[in-house]
């Protein structure tokens, strides 16, 4: 009973309540609002799109950079000159040390700075020992002239004395001749003994033998005072040598300048008690001027003499070769010479700074690129190369260096443009959008 009585009151309930489809209004779209719909729908595929490529992007371009934070170059194919840049200073190409050449007192002429020419005396040196034994020997070759002189005048005597023995050997010979002729005149006549003819030709036989011991005694004689007079004088000539040599060492107490310029500076003080061999002050050759240069160690097997070299006075540059390279290292540097063209226009001074660059080598048709800091912070294996927007890592490997370009020996080509500024920016990553 219950139930069929709640039935009906449900049924009367639904009679009395209303639905709502009374109250709907069917609303149509307008064209504008046709037309926006596409474009809503289109950029929002887009805005999605993009999404999807970043987030699938990721591994290969993980950034971008400014290109006004990076610095690049193109390949190109030229000559590479290899070069060491380094510095040095100006030195007198000539500039004499004087030495004392004996034991003395120095008396300083000239004064650092002063201009002296070739040949002016500088210093002094006293060394009364010195003038002592060169008063000693001009006393002894006097003497020695002087025994010359004798011997002169005893080989005269001798030679007289012996002139005289043979000029009465020949008288003798010739008495001698005489009385044997008439010795054969008067045996002819038998006025005369056989006895006293043959003592006659005895006569002649001593008078004859007589004149010929003469004849060697002046031969003799003559040689002999020769030979004592050329004795005498070769004494006078090596005592004259002795006297010549004490003569040049006295005269070499006089310092003199061996070449044109001016004092550099002493060495020694004014009045100092000096040895043999002693510095005492330097001239400067102010004529002729060369470069010494400071290069390092690590170059030091590839320099060469005759290599040219390039010198920087301020704004002025010119060239020159290697003219010396010292074999010892100081500093881890080695020492070289230049020698260069001098112009007066230049107005060098002694130890003025320079700055050179030492041509090693030119190599032509040379794969190259100019110098950055992608050789240090990239360690000279990697690069990243410019290709549109896109910055693409690429293992490289560099040969040598010049001043401004560096070899390419693998990992690119001519035309290729790289980044040659610092790497370090674009952190190890595979590609980046350069904008």
């Amino acid at each position: 009973m219950r139930s069929g009585t709640d039935d009906s009151d449900r049924e009367a309930s639904k009679a009395m309540i209303k639905d709502t489809s009374g109250q709907d209004t069917v609303l149509v779209p307008s064209s504008t609002k046709r037309l926006k719909l596409p474009l809503l729908i289109g950029g929002c595929a887009l805005l999605v799109s993009a999404l999807v490529w970043a987030s699938l992007g990721t591994d290969s371009v993980s950034k971008s950079l400014s290109r006004s934070d990076i610095t690049t170059a193109k390949l190109f194919v030229g000559t590479l000159t290899r070069d060491v840049a380094t510095t040095g200073k100006i030195v007198a190409a000539n500039a004499p040390i004087l030495y004392s050449t004996e034991e003395g007192t120095v008396t300083l002429l000239s004064n650092p700075g002063d201009s002296v020419n070739k040949g002016d005396v500088v210093a002094k040196l006293d060394s009364p020992r010195l003038s002592n034994q060169l008063d000693q020997a001009k006393s002894i070759l006097a003497g020695m002239q002087s025994a010359l002189e004798r011997a002169k005048l005893d080989a005269r005597r001798g030679q007289l004395q012996v002139n005289q023995t043979l000029d009465m050997a020949a008288v003798d010979l010739e008495a001698a001749n005489r009385e044997r002729r008439r010795g054969e005149l008067l045996i002819k006549n038998k006025l005369i003994s056989e006895i006293d003819y043959e003592k006659g030709k005895d006569e002649l036989h001593k008078a004859k033998l007589k004149f010929a011991h003469a004849e060697q005694e002046v031969a003799l004689t003559k040689d002999t005072l020769t030979f004592e007079v050329k004795n005498k004088a070769l004494e006078v000539e090596r005592q004259t040598l002795a006297v010549h040599e004490l003569e040049r060492q006295v005269e070499a107490l006089n310092i003199k300048a061996p070449v044109g310029g001016i004092i550099g500076n002493w060495i020694t003080e004014q009045k100092t008690r000096l040895s043999a061999n002693q510095p005492i002050l330097t001239v400067v050759d102010l004529s002729a001027y060369e470069a010494e240069l400071a290069v390092p160690e690590s170059y030091a097997d590839d320099l060469g003499l005759g290599m040219e070299v390039e010198l920087s006075f301020g704004s002025v540059k010119l060239m020159g070769k290697l003219s010396s390279i010292s074999p010892e290292v100081r500093n881890r540097e080695v020492t070289a010479r230049v020698q260069f063209v001098q112009d007066n226009s230049l107005k060098l001074r002694q130890n003025q700074r320079i700055s050179a660059r030492v041509l090693l080598e030119h190599r032509p048709d040379v794969l190259m690129v100019k110098r950055g800091a992608f050789m240090t912070s990239g360690g000279g294996d990697e690069v990243y190369q410019i290709e549109g927007d896109l910055a693409s890592r690429r293992a490289i490997k560099l040969g040598s260096t010049s001043l401004s370009q560096v070899e390419v020996l693998d990992g690119g080509k001519a035309g290729d443009e790289w980044v040659i500024s610092s790497v370090e920016p674009f952190n190890h990553a595979e590609q980046v959008r350069i904008h």
